[in-house]
């Protein structure tokens, strides 16, 4: 790299958190890997790993992105979970892309259609996010003879995304009762896959019967629902799951600042004694904020006291020198510590950073750069 601004993953822990998961939720046959957005930032280099574990579908937010997971698995089923764009099924048909559909009006274009190979397709159920999908019974059952009638279009599967965990709600079974009898006109039994739970609902859940896939997002990356132990049936913290991720940089300078001088744009930091200021190659354009406030070097804290687009600058002192490691999140604070201190969940924490920023797998003894 040219820039000594790096995620690392250690992909040792992310093979213990996946076969830890899957272990916990034995009972599927198919397990979804959600790899939207470059896979929250750890890079689609762990789809090879996924599929080496036993992924057997991927999900993703788009048909672009989907066309980028083809870059590392050319067989595996994707299903493109945001609606598409139905000038655009061939390239979903040639691409092995299953389609959502998740409305009548969609289904009826779709059908009107001609194509002559197989086109894969998963109905979406509203089941009280009022985001996407099917609401009313009816449609959907119209949906369905609809597209049953087409030669080439296949309904391998049907789902829904549950707007709370369930932890101590009661919308959780309202929304799993919604979607039951939404779907109540057709035969479950006869779709191939069903699947209602994702990540953090099947760590806190039991199986339901209806049910033989579910999706695994962010629990695989090593973070878990905020469950207390009140309401921690399933004992998920006995999964021991690690955050895969690190964020690291480097020191490219260092300033002597005497008291009452400025530092960084607008002039807003003052120094209240004489000290040191290191310049780091890693701004807000990265997804690094003066809101994260501290780093560690050496393993010891420093402020964050400036920040611009490609660099912030940190109150140091005499240990540190010019190109020691910078980790803004890691090993001596995680990223749901920072996401904690800048007011965010980990799902938008991770989803923060730049693919301008180079990621380093530590696999074993070795070690190598993918850029995206």
């Amino acid at each position: 790299m040219y820039r000594q601004t790096y995620l690392e993953v250690d992909c040792s822990k992310y093979r213990s958190n996946l076969k830890k998961i899957m272990q916990f939720n034995k009972n599927y046959k198919y397990y979804f890997g959600v790899v939207k957005n470059n896979c929250y930032h750890h890079g689609l280099y762990l789809v090879r790993i996924m599929k080496e574990l036993g992924i057997n579908y991927f999900a993703v937010s788009s048909i672009e992105e989907a066309l980028d997971v083809r870059k590392y698995d050319d067989s595996t089923p994707i299903l493109c979970l945001e609606p598409v764009d139905l000038d655009y099924v061939y390239d979903a048909i040639n691409n092995n892309i299953t389609l959502t559909i998740s409305s009548l009006d969609e289904a009826k274009k779709l059908s009107s259609l001609k194509f002559s190979d197989k086109l894969n397709i998963h109905f979406k159920i509203d089941s009280g996010m009022n985001r996407l999908g099917f609401k009313s019974k009816y449609e959907l059952k119209n949906a369905f003879d609809e597209l049953s009638n087409h030669n080439n279009i296949f309904i391998e599967g049907i789902y829904t995304h549950f707007a709370t965990e369930g932890l101590n709600d009661k919308f959780y079974d309202i929304q799993v009762k919604n979607f039951l009898d939404i779907t109540s006109l057709i035969d479950l039994g006869n779709i191939p896959i069903v699947h209602v739970d994702r990540s953090y609902t099947s760590l806190i859940h039991e199986k339901h019967n209806f049910a033989n896939g579910f999706r695994i997002g962010l629990s695989m990356y090593g973070y878990l629902p905020a469950v207390s132990r009140k309401y921690n049936k399933r004992n998920i913290f006995s999964l021991e799951l690690k955050p895969v991720l690190s964020l690291f940089s480097s020191v490219i300078a260092l300033r002597n600042v005497s008291k009452g001088e400025f530092v960084g744009y607008g002039a807003r930091y003052k120094a209240k004694y004489d000290t040191i200021i290191a310049t780091i190659p890693c701004g807000y354009a990265d997804g690094v904020s003066l809101d994260f406030k501290y780093v560690y070097i050496k393993n010891y804290k420093y402020k964050i006291v400036a920040e611009c687009m490609d660099m912030v600058m940190i109150e140091v002192d005499d240990q540190v020198k010019i190109g020691d490691r910078v980790e803004f999140f890691g090993i001596n604070q995680s990223a749901s510590e920072v996401a904690k201190r800048i007011k965010i969940i980990d799902h938008k924490f991770l989803n923060l950073f730049s693919n301008r920023v180079p990621v380093v797998y530590i696999d074993g003894k070795s070690s190598f750069e993918v850029k995206y």
